[in-house]
């Protein structure tokens, strides 16, 4: 699992790389002026018995508020090397009257599964390019391929822009896991909880 946090650590420290990617949005997206995320919980859904694991994972504040600024720690750990294609399937589901019910994949959003990461990452940031900070300082990759070892992000504070949702995401409780596979074979997988919580207010 931990080539699956890398991949989510590389494009969470993309955030303020491409945020006039949110500048055109479909239409049944909205911007909120506030979300908070809060009770993140995560675990290694194979029991550490899969080549690659989450070691440990700390994010602060709790609250986190977006826009605002977020502390991350990650050890991450994996026996294998990985190259493309990598393939990412995420499970979401969302808490409605007692009940866990799917969330569909919509605009690239949700239960979806993403053929190739590292297609995804070249995207994020242009091959042959220096990875950004965090990334470049603790000597962290931000392409395919990676080699098997244990990756370190120390406590890191990075700025989270203003971000959009869209309108069919609304405030609640959800539960994600995700199973990173190559070549058909699975490599690691992890289960991660939260609550999302928005204003009132907003604008279309």
């Amino acid at each position: 699992m931990a080539k699956l946090a890398l991949c989510f650590l590389v494009a969470f420290a993309a955030l303020g790389h491409f945020t006039d990617a949110f500048s055109i949005l479909p239409a049944n997206w909205m911007q909120w002026s506030l979300i908070t995320v809060q009770s993140i919980t995560w675990e290694n859904c194979d029991s550490g018995k899969l080549p690659g694991t989450i070691k440990s994972l700390s994010i602060s504040p709790n609250p986190i508020s977006i826009p605002g600024d977020v502390t991350v720690s990650m050890v991450l750990n994996t026996e294998v090397p990985l190259s493309s294609p990598v393939q990412i399937q995420i499970s979401a589901e969302k808490e409605m009257l007692g009940e866990w019910l799917t969330v569909p994949c919509i605009d690239q959003l949700g239960s979806c599964t993403y053929n190739d990461v590292c297609d995804m990452l070249d995207t994020f940031f242009k091959p042959g390019k220096q990875c950004p900070a965090p990334l470049q300082t603790y000597g962290l990759p931000c392409h395919c391929p990676f080699k098997a070892g244990t990756y370190t992000l120390p406590s890191t504070s990075v700025t989270i822009p203003n971000l959009s949702l869209p309108s069919w995401l609304a405030e609640g409780s959800y539960r994600v896991s995700g199973i990173l596979s190559q070549n058909n074979q699975e490599i690691g997988c992890a289960k991660f909880t939260f609550t999302l919580a928005t204003p009132s207010s907003w604008w279309w």
